[in-house]
């Protein structure tokens, strides 16, 4: 049985160059969101398209990081570094406070687990969550990663949850609901008697980080809104063997499962075209 993670120490926050633009955001207590829609013309989701290919190589480097032995401080450095270098701003640094560029969640933490000087250890599953901004929009991403020699059970979480998200991009279509997506997503993880957790969802991405729309990922009868050709938004649906209530650590941001047990996430962020949907958080 793996012990569980309890909060590490934070490193000062990194640094971003000065020529970098930074979302309106930084150095506000709240973002301005929910005032610039979540239908967007060609021109704008071409720069959201450019963005989420920074992020997508962003996560894809960091991965490769992903190993017993590293430190999620590490990982958040090296996500960090790979953003600049691309000419991109670390959406998560400085949003409402939050004091990294990338959100590391292992194991039991459901998401937005801070990068600090915890060691991963081997057997842990890693969930790394990444946004570039640049141009003036967010593209958003994430994945979970295997470090090391990773049980059966785990490891098919994972592959699971990767599959459920998959599943729900090629359901989406403009004029249906959004909630096909939670539909597809807990049809499936019920076959393994997995959890869905629901106080987490997808959101309406592009000029705003998180837009107002939200896309739950269990089935909610309430999600109507219409899918439509131009509408960009994320699915990351947070997966769990266990149950769907957690705890909140005393930062203000770590989720973990109330039962402790583990859980793994994905993320893409996409667009509604005239016959399906496009991934725009590809490598």
């Amino acid at each position: 049985m793996t012990t569980p993670l309890v909060p590490g120490r934070i490193s000062p926050q990194r640094s971003v160059p000065p020529h970098i633009v930074r979302p309106e955001y930084v150095g506000k207590k709240r973002p301005i969101e929910g005032v610039l829609g979540d239908v967007h013309d060609a021109e704008t989701v071409e720069r959201v398209r450019v963005a989420g290919r920074i992020a997508a190589r962003a996560l894809e480097e960091v991965g490769k990081h992903v190993e017993p032995g590293v430190t999620t401080d590490e990982l958040d450095r090296i996500g960090h570094e790979y953003l600049l270098d691309h000419g991109a701003y670390p959406s998560t640094l400085g949003y409402k406070g939050y004091p990294k560029s990338l959100c590391s969640s292992l194991n039991e933490v459901i998401c937005h687990g801070i990068p600090d000087d915890t060691v991963v250890s081997d057997g842990d599953i890693v969930n790394i969550d990444i946004t570039a901004y640049k141009d003036g929009v967010h593209g958003d991403t994430n994945a979970t990663f295997l470090a090391g020699d990773v049980a059966e059970e785990n490891r098919l979480l994972v592959e699971r949850t990767h599959e459920a998200t998959m599943r729900a991009i090629k359901a989406c279509r403009p004029g249906r609901q959004i909630n096909v997506i939670g539909r597809v997503i807990e049809s499936y993880a019920k076959r393994f008697g997995y959890g869905v957790v629901r106080d987490f969802t997808g959101h309406g991405v592009g000029p705003e980080f998180h837009s107002g729309l939200v896309i739950p990922h269990y089935d909610d009868t309430r999600a109507t809104t219409i899918m439509e050709p131009g509408m960009v938004f994320t699915i990351e649906p947070m997966i769990t063997l266990g149950g769907v209530d957690y705890d909140l650590w005393d930062d203000g941001w770590t989720a973990v499962t109330a039962d402790r047990s583990w859980t793994a996430q994905f993320e893409h962020t996409l667009v509604i075209t005239d016959s399906g949907a496009e991934i725009l958080t590809l490598p």
